[in-house]
């Protein structure tokens, strides 16, 4: 997950994390990002196959902006609770 300049952040996949964050940091990779640089890689991880990259890249990308900035932060606890239904919560 990178966060652009204008502090929306952007979600994607890729097989190699350094040329394609070096790709959107040098607008060289056309879409989002490309007006909304500089960009800082803020969260990743690795993951099995593709397949399973792809299902988190989609996941994710359904998460609030609140979601999103706690996955960064890491706080996998809250992560939890803000999954479940607000009255069990």
């Amino acid at each position: 997950m990178l966060t652009c300049a204008d502090g929306h952040y952007y979600v994607g996949h890729t097989d190699d994390l350094d040329a394609r964050v070096a790709g959107h940091q040098s607008g060289l990779i056309d879409g989002y990002t490309q007006n909304r640089r500089p960009v800082e890689l803020v969260w990743w991880q690795d993951f099995a196959s593709r397949v399973e990259a792809l299902a988190a890249e989609h996941q994710i990308k359904g998460w609030s902006r609140a979601k999103k900035r706690v996955l960064i932060a890491g706080d996998w606890e809250l992560i939890s609770r803000l999954a479940r239904p607000r009255s069990y919560r």
